[in-house]
């Protein structure tokens, strides 16, 4: 399993346009980058990749990094960093399914799966495949399951892939605060890899309309508002959850610039063979 990181920064990425922040200045100095979140999850047994989210930066990842188009996509949520760039599939993918949950999201009254239909129904190139959390399914060699996590106010879903072949086993968390259910950590545990959600610093909840929530044993809050994991959270996960390695992704600007090229923060084009 061949793991590349195509998007590891949040909704507005890594540079930030027109941003002369410390940490978009670095990042600019360092030549890095933190596009809009996906995962190219290449299995060198069939020759076949999944691609966990479509990012909108789809066409410059990838033609910046050196990966296969998709054979499967899988989509955890309906917020547009994660789902619009599926648009790229017309003219350029050819009868590729794309997996999403079954599950009917009382605030939008659609399943992610009924949500990414409707939306790209014009597509012919893409045919949605339902599939409901905790029970795996295969694609491209790979047995995945998608596990409930905390997003508020929407449904999202994190995802364990595992190679049934050599045992190698990805998960990711999804967008999350830190309250993800027991079942799902569960499922998520042990991994070779973790991605973990982790937007900024903990001592950023001040500046939250919410402040933060799920606070540890010293008041450090692991949540930031209410829909993402902080830091301080992340690493609190990854290490409940017992991952051989782990990086945080869904990075933001907001992280100092002295803190934000830590060894666990995630850029894109980085890769891991599993």
């Amino acid at each position: 399993m061949e793991v590349t990181l195509l998007g590891t920064g949040d909704t507005t990425g890594t540079p930030t346009p027109n941003c002369e922040c410390g940490t978009c200045r670095a990042a600019r100095d360092r030549g890095v980058e933190r596009s809009r979140f996906s995962v190219h999850v290449h299995n060198e047994r069939t020759g076949e990749s999944l691609l966990v989210d479509a990012s909108p930066d789809f066409r410059q990842q990838f033609l910046d990094h050196d990966v296969d188009l998709p054979d499967a996509v899988l989509v955890t949520h309906v917020h547009f960093d994660h789902l619009d760039g599926l648009g790229n599939a017309y003219r350029l993918l050819d009868d590729v399914p794309v997996y999403a949950a079954d599950e009917t999201d009382p605030v939008t009254d659609e399943s992610v799966a009924e949500t990414v239909d409707r939306k790209y129904d014009y597509l012919d190139a893409i045919s949605v495949r339902p599939r409901t959390p905790y029970e795996p399914f295969e694609t491209c060699g790979f047995e995945v399951t998608l596990v409930p996590v905390e997003h508020p106010p929407l449904v999202c879903y994190g995802v364990r892939i595992a190679d049934p072949e050599t045992g190698a086993v990805l998960s990711l968390t999804g967008d999350t605060n830190y309250d993800l259910p027991e079942r799902s950590r569960d499922v998520l545990r042990g991994a070779d890899l973790l991605l973990a959600d982790g937007i900024v610093p903990a001592s950023n909840c001040e500046y939250h309309p919410l402040g933060g929530d799920h606070p540890d044993d010293e008041g450090v809050f692991r949540t930031f508002g209410t829909k993402h994991m902080t830091i301080e959270g992340a690493r609190d996960l990854a290490a409940e959850l017992g991952a051989d390695d782990y990086r945080l992704v869904h990075l933001s600007h907001y992280i100092p610039a002295e803190r934000a090229f830590d060894d666990d923060m995630a850029v894109d084009g980085e890769t891991f063979g599993l």
